[in-house]
């Protein structure tokens, strides 16, 4: 018997699937990323971790849905949207 095996399991190799599937970024933390709010969405991920009560994590919410307002407001004022609610006028 050889001490080399081709055929077995490295086991001190990542599969090149777990290595791929760890460098892909999550398509909701890439969105949150492209808003300017990622730093408030970690601190909410982070309260809630720590926490594990939402009831607790009210401002780092608060904070995150105001970055979220502001950048869906300057968005919309970026494509020319200026009316936020078109149905109800």
């Amino acid at each position: 018997m050889s001490a080399s095996n081709p055929g077995g399991h490295n086991w001190n190799r990542k599969s090149e699937k777990k290595e791929a599937e760890e460098e892909e970024e999550d398509p909701v933390d890439q969105m949150i990323s492209r808003t300017g709010c990622a730093g408030f969405h970690r601190a909410v991920i982070d309260c809630m971790a720590e926490h594990q009560d939402w009831r607790q994590c009210q401002h780092s919410v608060h904070d995150f849905k105001q970055c979220m307002a502001e950048y869906q407001r300057l968005r919309a004022s970026q494509l020319g949207r200026h009316n936020p609610n078109p149905a109800g006028s």
